[in-house]
């Protein structure tokens, strides 16, 4: 996976720049506001697959421009129109501010509260590379990864997996975890496969339009040569898990053994780039689409195996619906 990814991100880097050395821009609110449009209209993954009419934004949107406005007035427009592609990985970065598009969790039910996972943690949990680990006292073993921008080591992940090789089965929480590394995403994967599975397709842009793609190319998950758990695992998810943490996803449910569990994830699916208007401000966006291995779009997210929610009764009773659910699963396993 981390070959195809740099690969592709060059090749993103070498369009872009290709794409943008004929184009010229004036730094006054109509430049810029073109230079942002022109860049997403060249350079944006999911036009077609979102039904997005970028050119109807563009209408929308340019006629609210005036050449006295403010870079308040103007950031805010542009967030604005940003948002019309209902995408977590596009934001607008200034030196007074940042746009951000959260409705992909915000819309959503929590199905996770940290005042109630302290109760199965507990004060003598351990931290291991990020990782929050314990043994239950019902022998089922929980780890709570919170970010993958977390490193994760080699060596610690042998030592977590294993104090856990006793355990009936392991409960992997990444719920509200938005995402982080592609490569911690690759060195937790690897230890839950026995040999090199096919995870997934990756495509770049290859022209301006919006249908200008390459052909997909086929993403692996290797086995690690270290320690690699054998026994049930269940992984927690909830609407809070995007990016990378969806990647993870995406990829666990090839894994044998293992089961989502919770809600769907949030998304992100477009691995991001960066460009720069003539004012300064910095814009990122999904240059990339990636794909599951059945080559279906996971932009919008990955289904659970099994879906299940919080309850209230059960957190007023410092219960975490969804761990127990796992935990019965993994007894009956």
């Amino acid at each position: 996976m981390k070959k195809y990814t740099v690969l592709l991100l060059l090749q993103c880097i070498l369009w872009l720049g290709c794409t943008d050395m004929g184009m010229q821009f004036d730094n006054h609110p109509k430049g810029n506001f073109e230079a942002l449009w022109t860049i997403l209209d060249r350079n944006y993954c999911f036009f077609e697959y979102k039904d997005i009419d970028w050119n109807a934004v563009y209408n929308e949107y340019s006629a609210r421009i005036t050449s006295d406005m403010d870079n308040d007035g103007l950031f805010k427009l542009m967030g604005e129109m940003l948002a019309e592609l209902k995408d977590g990985h596009v934001n607008l970065s200034a030196a007074h501010d940042m746009t951000r598009y959260w409705e992909w969790q915000e819309d959503y039910p929590v199905n996770f509260d940290l005042s109630v996972q302290k109760h199965y943690l507990g004060k003598d949990y351990r931290i291991a590379s990020g990782m929050r680990y314990k043994i239950l006292e019902d022998n089922i073993g929980y780890i709570y990864y919170g970010s993958f921008s977390n490193d994760v080591g080699p060596g610690n992940i042998d030592v977590v997996l294993n104090r856990m090789a006793l355990c009936k089965g392991l409960i992997f929480d990444v719920r509200s975890n938005g995402g982080g590394s592609l490569t911690n995403v690759e060195k937790l994967t690897s230890r839950f496969f026995n040999e090199r599975q096919l995870i997934g397709y990756i495509s770049h842009k290859v022209g301006p339009g919006h249908n200008d793609f390459s052909s997909l190319y086929p993403k692996y998950v290797e086995s690690s040569d270290r320690i690699r758990y054998q026994k049930p695992v269940v992984v927690l998810t909830n609407r809070g898990c995007y990016s990378a943490t969806n990647e993870f996803v995406s990829i666990m449910k090839y894994a044998p053994n293992v089961t989502i569990m919770g809600d769907k994830t949030g998304g992100g699916s477009g691995l991001p780039f960066t460009s720069e208007l003539p004012n300064g401000w910095s814009v990122r966006f999904s240059a990339s689409p990636m794909f599951n291995a059945e080559k279906e779009h996971i932009e919008f997210g990955v289904e659970p195996d099994i879906y299940v929610d919080m309850q209230e009764e059960d957190r007023t009773k410092n219960l975490d619906t969804i761990i127990e659910k796992a935990r019965e699963l993994l007894k009956n396993q």
